[in-house]
């Protein structure tokens, strides 16, 4: 058994979970221990709701011990100015964060924990020595993020892989472009939680409330709604081409990106934005989809990504139509790919919904096989050559 320090860029009970939250509990079901360190912040705090109450509800919890979510696994809230790297902020970060996290460590017992970090900046708040080893996990190119302190960003980013003993990457632009500061860098795609997912085929799911009286076709979005990474143009020219097909879309608007305006793809009578919806339910949702879609701009950031969605979207049966960005291009037998243009995703959705895409076999068969256990199991293995965290005992089958 080891002990994993996970320093997350999401709080815990964000509503779409993403690799820190997913890692933490494979690290857990596979017999280890994990605090998980709420965000520290990569930028200022805007004058918004969302922020605020963020910001609120981080108060309530900051002076607290770090709460057990479930056996084995601690959530911790640090006390610390989002976005302080400068200063005095920056002095009280390092001191609250510091002895915040000691405490949090004598509180759950861990003696010498291995740190894994998706915060680039870690190192402006904490030393890395006194760990039994050390791994950055870059997911996204965050500093091509609207809002972000870019150059701040990409300089701590080398600092800090340069420091770790081992970078993890979830697409093949990121491995290329980090592994020059450190020859111990790994590619490992987003994956999915397969069983989780899989509810969407079993037939027992009662169809959301929110979707009753909508006709067939039914196409689907669920994820960050953001300007900067999902083509909102593209989808309003496809969306009033095809009035006889409903589109909706799950997930928070403008959460990144402040200057998303839905406004015109909104007012569409075939268009339906729900909001968030609890991880929970998601798959109820998938269920009454007749295809799944990543409508995606490529630009610099959606060049580095791996769309969390993917598998998830394959794991719930359903047929996928996707920009064809670098990270998807070896995976174009499971799905459609296309151009960021409304011609083209028109083409692929009717041709699936002619029952003309790729088969669902062949769709499970690669979902069950991106599984988060079964990642978790390979960096495990990486980390255990390294000698730096014990590999499980459980193998990739029972996975």
């Amino acid at each position: 058994m080891s002990d994993f320090i996970i320093i997350a860029t999401a709080d815990w009970e964000h509503p779409l979970w993403t690799n820190k939250q997913h890692i933490a509990a494979s690290l857990v079901d596979l017999g280890h221990r994990v605090l998980y360190v709420e965000s520290l912040g990569l930028r200022g705090p805007r004058s918004d709701h969302s922020d605020l109450r963020r910001i609120l509800r981080r108060l309530s919890h900051a002076l607290l011990p770090p709460r057990i979510v479930r056996k084995g696994l601690w959530v911790w809230s640090p006390l610390v100015m989002p976005g302080g790297t400068k200063g005095l902020f920056l002095w009280f970060n390092r001191f609250s964060f510091g002895l915040g996290l000691t405490c949090a460590k004598l509180w759950t017992g861990m003696h010498l924990p291995v740190l894994w970090s998706f915060n680039p900046l870690i190192h402006e708040y904490l030393s890395l020595k006194g760990f039994r080893g050390t791994i950055y996990h870059c997911v996204d190119q965050v500093h091509a993020q609207p809002g972000m302190p870019a150059q701040l960003l990409e300089v701590a980013e080398k600092q800090l892989c340069r420091s770790v003993d081992i970078v993890f990457t979830t697409s093949p632009k990121l491995q290329e472009s980090l592994k020059v500061f450190n020859d111990s860098t790994y590619f490992f795609g987003n994956v999915a939680d397969a069983d989780h997912f899989a509810k969407a085929r079993d037939g027992l799911l009662a169809c959301p409330n929110d979707l009753m009286g909508l006709q067939s076709p039914l196409i689907l979005f669920i994820g960050a709604i953001d300007a900067y990474k999902l083509d909102l143009c593209m989808l309003k020219e496809l969306a009033f081409a095809t009035s006889e097909w409903n589109y909706v879309f799950i997930g928070p608007v403008g959460e990144t990106d402040p200057s998303t305006d839905i406004t015109a793809l909104n007012q569409l009578e075939n268009v339906y934005f729900l909001g968030p919806r609890s991880y929970e339910v998601l798959p109820a949702y998938l269920a009454q989809a007749d295809v799944s879609i990543l409508p995606l701009k490529i630009n610099t950031y959606t060049q580095h990504m791996f769309p969390m969605k993917f598998f998830e979207y394959l794991a719930a049966g359903s047929q996928v139509v996707a920009t064809a960005i670098p990270s998807l291009l070896d995976l174009g037998d499971v799905a459609l790919l296309c151009e960021p243009n409304a011609a083209d995703f028109h083409r692929a959705i009717e041709t699936v919904l002619a029952g003309n895409g790729p088969l669902l076999s062949e769709r499970l068969k690669r979902a069950g096989l991106h599984t988060y256990r079964r990642r978790t199991v390979a960096m495990l293995e990486v980390l255990s050559r390294h000698g730096l965290a014990e590999s499980s005992m459980k193998s990739v089958e029972t996975a």
